[in-house]
């Protein structure tokens, strides 16, 4: 088992793809080509996380905040940041961050939450833009279902709960193959007429290297006319935050009471109580303020995220509740999930969830 083995598997999670720019995710520490002993998974990685992974013989660390997340110019030592990456160099230790990738992934962070608060009928509260391709191209007739199928077997056509998905028009394609060209089908200097399907297909932004692959090794044609277009359509399975009801609604105190219960949060700071049942909640992992708006268009009674400044309270405008639990709070199950995810895909395997709660907000 490689680095790149584990990457493979955390990828099908949540493709570093969709993290959003300002981001620093993936292999940050480390050759991806080298043997792994074991996987620890954190959430933030810190020295103490770092002597664990040592103690453990854990060589690849698996973290959901990127210890390197601006740039670094000298390794001296003299800030936490610095002596993480020097002790990990030093024992030869990879670091893989995942961050917002995990935070857009249908399967992530959200859904986490979700599942915590038993959340029913989710849907993603901010669909990531740019995400769907179309890809457009023309096949000869007796080629057009082995094209088809090896589109579909790249992971194309697939359009929520419906795989195969495709638009096909047949018409007559000409080309004349000139001097140095070697036709599959036709004669050089002469225009030639084929009759050709046109195949539409539409494929998630990150499988656009698979999916070509797939059309080059499986098209005929020595020349293969193709186009890729971004399509504006919303992606329900990409995005941050979610939405989803309660099986029963709640008042407001007890709901509050049920978020610290469930999420093992120490303080709720929350806007003005509205007096009115809790029953469609949205929630956003880490610092999301700025999905107060969404929140409001879904028509959520409560809004659950973290980090909010005093101002912000204000957007609730009495029409939602905004409940504040903290950014470790929201996010302190994701360790938890990477490690069933990869436990499943990669059983009999050291995958070890560490042990420490690395918060730095404390309390009294």
């Amino acid at each position: 088992m490689r680095i790149k083995d584990i990457i493979t598997q955390l990828e099908e999670l949540s493709p570093t793809a969709y993290a959003e720019d300002f981001d620093n995710v993936g292999l940050l520490v480390g050759d991806s080509n080298q043997e792994v002993n074991g996987v620890l998974v954190t959430l933030d990685t810190l020295e103490v996380v770092v002597d664990e992974a040592i103690e453990k013989n854990c060589n690849l660390i698996v973290t959901f905040h990127p210890i390197i997340f601006s740039g670094l110019k000298k390794l001296n030592g003299k800030n936490y940041v610095e002596r993480v990456v020097i002790k990990a160099i030093q024992n030869n230790i990879a670091i893989y961050a995942i961050h917002t990738a995990l935070d857009n992934s249908i399967e992530g962070v959200n859904a986490r939450i979700c599942q915590q608060l038993g959340l029913n009928n989710r849907k993603v509260l901010l669909p990531k833009k740019g995400t769907i391709k179309k890809l457009t191209t023309f096949v000869p007739k007796k080629n057009a279902e082995s094209v088809r199928e090896a589109l579909f077997a790249a992971g194309a056509g697939t359009i929520g709960n419906y795989s195969h998905c495709s638009f096909n028009v047949e018409g007559q394609g000409s080309f004349k193959p000139e001097e140095n060209a070697n036709p599959t089908i036709g004669t050089v200097g002469k225009t030639h007429f084929e009759a050709e399907v046109q195949i539409g297909i539409t494929f998630l932004s990150h499988l656009q290297g698979q999916v070509m692959n797939a059309l080059k090794s499986s098209h005929p044609y020595e020349e293969i006319a193709y186009e890729i277009v971004t399509l504006d359509n919303t992606n329900q399975t990409i995005g941050m935050g979610m939405v989803g009801t309660l099986d029963d609604a709640m008042n407001e105190k007890d709901f509050l009471n049920f978020l610290k219960d469930r999420m093992n949060a120490d303080c709720v700071r929350h806007s003005a109580l509205l007096d009115k049942p809790i029953k469609k909640v949205a929630v956003l992992g880490g610092s999301g303020s700025f999905a107060i708006g969404a929140a409001k268009r879904a028509g959520a009674d409560a809004f659950i995220t973290a980090d909010l400044k005093y101002h912000q309270f204000y957007e609730a405008e009495g029409k939602i509740l905004l409940a504040d639990i903290g950014h470790y709070e929201t996010e302190q199950y994701t360790k938890n999930l990477i490690v069933d995810h990869l436990t499943k895909k990669i059983p009999n395997f050291a995958i070890v969830l560490s042990e420490h709660n690395t918060n730095p907000i404390k309390y009294s």
